[in-house]
C-alpha cells in the first residue's frame, strides 16, 4: 500500500538515527515502528502495581520552632552564625 505521512520533526529525526544505525530503509523502518507500536497499543498498558513505602519516624526537631530563621542557624551553625 502507498501513502503519504507527514511527520513531526522529532519523529523524522528519531527514525533518521534508527535508519542509520540499524542500516534500514525508510519504508523497513516505518514499518517495524509501526508494528511494534501497533502491537503495544493493542495489548494495552500493563497493569501497575501501586508502590507504597512504610514511614518511619525520624526524631522531633532539634529545635522547637522551624519559623524562626534566626533560632534554626543559630541551632545548627552556631550562635556566631553571621
Amino acid at each position: 500500500m502507498r501513502t503519504t505521512l507527514t511527520l513531526d520533526e522529532d519523529v523524522a529525526a528519531t527514525l533518521g538515527r534508527v535508519r542509520k544505525k540499524r542500516n534500514l530503509t525508510m519504508k523497513g523502518a516505518v514499518n517495524e515502528a509501526l508494528r511494534r507500536g501497533l502491537r503495544e497499543m493493542e495489548e494495552g498498558s500493563p497493569v501497575r502495581q501501586v508502590y507504597s513505602t512504610e514511614p518511619v519516624s525520624l526524631g522531633g526537631f532539634l529545635i522547637g520552632n522551624l519559623d524562626d530563621v534566626a533560632e534554626a542557624l543559630a541551632v545548627a551553625e552556631g550562635e556566631n552564625f553571621r
